[in-house]
């Protein structure tokens, strides 16, 4: 309930205006009843985009098995798709972070891998076989490529710069890497 409700908010109001104190308020709990549950601030953080990285995995997952053509293609789809329509919660993912020498918790990194595996698998599929062993560092280069397309989509600078296909774009950069 605390997950879901803090979710919500965060996709309404976005990170820099969430408010721990304001979830708990509108499901009838106190603060500190929050922070019992998950530890502190961070916690709570944590488990609210543990939901998102859960929602954009099935999100991903759902859009190859829909492909009907290019899987790549189907994949850098669902990543702008995802992002355009959970801005909120999908810039949280990169907008929190843990303090300085803090772990992050193997929950949460289970589930960046969960994600980071798919594309990896996807890429490896695309590649010749002599050129397997580069999957895993070209798929997260091309993580990053996507993910400045699609930042750049939403936030404008795109616009500003006269590139009206990012998505297009995106997908040319990553076919590009994929054959050289």
């Amino acid at each position: 309930m605390i997950v879901h409700e803090g979710h919500r908010q965060l996709s309404q109001v976005g990170f820099a205006h969430f408010s721990a104190r304001e979830v708990a308020k509108r499901i009838g709990y106190s603060i500190g009843t929050l922070y019992n549950v998950f530890g502190s601030y961070d916690g709570l953080m944590l488990a609210i985009n543990g939901r998102t990285l859960d929602l954009w995995r099935d999100h991903l997952r759902a859009g190859l098995e829909a492909a009907q053509g290019s899987r790549l293609q189907a994949a850098i789809t669902a990543y702008f798709d995802f992002a355009t329509h959970h801005r909120h919660s999908w810039a949280a993912l990169y907008d929190f972070r843990l303090p300085e020498g803090e772990p992050i918790p193997d929950f949460y990194a289970e589930k960046v891998k969960a994600i980071i595996g798919i594309v990896v698998a996807e890429v490896a599929a695309a590649l010749p076989s002599e050129r397997l062993g580069e999957a895993e560092p070209l798929a997260l280069s091309l993580l990053a490529t996507v993910h400045g397309h699609c930042f750049f989509t939403l936030n404008g600078t795109f616009h500003l710069l006269g590139e009206e296909d990012p998505l297009g774009a995106a997908l040319a950069r990553v076919n590009e890497a994929i054959r050289g």
